[in-house]
């Protein structure tokens, strides 16, 4: 079983798979770009102190992405 949930939810260690993103635009053009393309998995890395940025790990790199942009990122996550 599997929830969705967005990006800037996700702790340290967790993963998930992209289901939707949902900004558009130039934005979004980006975001696709950077690798973040519905069914890639995702991993966060780590946060910043503040929250921002979070550092996630896709497709063999590290991002590090702005809270406001991971808001725009939904993903599935495997209920434990």
């Amino acid at each position: 079983m599997s929830i969705k949930i967005r990006l800037d939810e996700l702790s340290p260690g967790q993963r998930g798979r992209i289901a939707a993103i949902s900004s558009c635009g130039a934005l979004r053009q980006r975001m696709m770009e950077m690798g973040l393309v519905n069914g890639a998995e995702v991993a966060v890395v780590r946060r910043a102190p503040s929250g921002d940025p979070v550092e996630i790990f896709l497709k063999g790199y590290s991002l590090a992405l702005r809270k406001a942009e991971a808001l725009n990122v939904f993903l599935e996550v495997d209920q434990i």
